[in-house]
């Protein structure tokens, strides 16, 4: 049988992990976080124009930076949709 000295830590290692998981979800749902996804993204696009030699790279390279940016997003009906069918 656990003592309450135990409990207690056990209960404080549950809201310290609970902080982190809190943290994580905070960035991967952040403005910070999507604009430098999209901006990294157009970094590398526009180097790889530059070395394939394709021609306007900055202007090139906004098209596949916008559809990577739009395939990280989560839109929320099918979020919705898919968290639905996935409890049944």
């Amino acid at each position: 049988m656990m003592d309450i000295e135990e409990i207690k830590k056990e209960l404080n290692e549950i809201k310290i992990r609970n902080t982190r998981v809190e943290a994580d979800k905070a960035w991967e749902t952040s403005w910070t976080r999507k604009l430098l996804i999209l901006s990294l993204t157009y970094i590398v696009v526009v180097i790889f124009f530059f070395v394939s030699k394709i021609g306007n790279p900055f202007i090139n390279a906004i098209v596949p930076t916008i559809g990577f940016f739009l395939s990280t997003l989560t839109i929320p009906f099918f979020k919705r949709w898919w968290l639905r069918e996935y409890k049944e």
